[in-house]
């Protein structure tokens, strides 16, 4: 029996790659002469590009950058020298996991850390960075990175606003682009299909979750949409909201305005790159999982689009993951993790002895 592991990273417990060691170990411990093959998996959230990186073998660039409140972090990306790509997550360096909760603040979080890397790319060859926007502690726009490719701002008084200005959004009054513009082109990963305006957009849906406030979501969208004419009139373009554009804050659409620019639902990416459905195609069980399956996942995520797989390929198929909706989503099984508190100090101990405990309990690969 030829198992696959394919798990989507367990949010706030265990990384993709976590997961997956524990499934396999407990495989190969109940299931005599099984062989386990374990492949991350990953949906244009928060860890993307790393995991794309890991399995392409890439050449991992270590650099100093800044977090999204202009502290310094340690970033990294990775880089194809024959392709000329870089790999880089957002979340690397403007990731909101490296902020607390009361620094959480859009009117001064910014994207320019992340910048900082794909200039960093960019200086050693790339001509293509595939971003990976989830995770983002940002609804910027992309203007902390279009200011580290040397787009300057200024306020009505023609003075430079510089990165992590408080209120930033509300003071740009003119945009003045670098001669000539970096010769790159982005193709952007997500998970989620908003479009940056409407009630389903970026400022309502993920605002809050970023540190706004109730009585601030106006005011933000209405400089928001200020600050996108200004964009979209310098690079004399006319403006069309895209699905899409509502993740990590916007920064596809800023840099839209400038660059050639992709969006790609992450799934579909990912799988292809890493040629899931011909390993999958080599199964007899696929096993998959997340934190929390839920309504959202059907729109794209990882685990669902994996579902579809199995069943072209007509494999059985185990999701793993806490909550309910899993039962009704399709899979063969379904494996039911007990929720757990994430304020205890031994978290990820906790979702290891868990994970286990229902995999001993429930997992049945007969």
């Amino acid at each position: 029996m030829k198992v696959l592991i394919a798990p989507n990273a367990f949010k706030g417990t265990l990384s993709a790659e976590e997961a997956g060691a524990i499934i396999a170990s407990f495989c190969i411990d109940k299931y005599a002469g099984v062989r386990t093959q374990v492949v991350p998996i990953a949906d244009g959230g928060d860890g993307t590009c790393n995991l794309l990186s890991k399995f392409l073998n890439l050449e991992q660039v270590n650099a100093w950058t800044l977090d999204p409140i202009g502290r310094p972090t340690k970033g990294f990306f990775g880089l194809d020298k024959a392709s000329k790509k870089a790999y880089l997550d957002v979340s690397t360096a403007s990731g909101i996991a490296l902020i607390g909760d009361s620094q959480k603040n859009p009117w001064i979080a910014s994207t320019h850390g992340t910048g900082l890397l794909i200039n960093k790319a960019v200086g050693m060859g790339a001509r293509e960075i595939i971003l990976g926007l989830g995770g983002s502690a940002t609804v910027d726009l992309g203007l902390g990175i279009l200011q580290a490719l040397e787009f300057v701002f200024l306020d009505q008084n023609g003075r430079e606003i510089l990165p992590f200005t408080d209120r930033v959004q509300q003071a740009i009054s003119h945009v003045q682009s670098p001669v000539p513009l970096p010769n790159i082109r982005f193709t952007c990963l997500c998970d989620v299909r908003n479009q940056f305006f409407g009630n389903h957009g970026a400022i309502p849906v993920f605002g809050p979750q970023k540190g706004l406030k109730s009585k601030e979501l106006s005011a933000f969208e209405t400089s928001s949409e200020k600050n996108i004419a200004l964009l979209f009139k310098k690079a004399k373009k006319n403006f069309v909201d895209k699905s899409g554009f509502g993740a990590a804050g916007g920064i596809a659409l800023g840099l839209s305005a400038f660059f050639n620019t992709d969006i790609e639902f992450g799934s579909p990416y990912f799988f292809e790159r890493i040629g899931l459905e011909d390993l999958i195609k080599e199964s007899d069980w696929v096993i998959t999982g997340e934190g929390k399956y839920d309504a959202q996942s059907e729109e794209g995520k990882a685990c669902f689009e994996l579902l579809k797989l199995c069943r072209k390929q007509g494999k059985k198929s185990v999701l793993i993951s806490s909550g309910e909706e899993g039962k009704k989503a399709g899979f063969d099984q379904f494996v039911k993790l007990e929720d757990l508190n994430f304020s205890s100090q031994s978290l990820k101990k906790d979702a290891e002895k868990a994970l286990l405990k229902s995999l001993t309990l429930q997992l049945d690969l007969q």
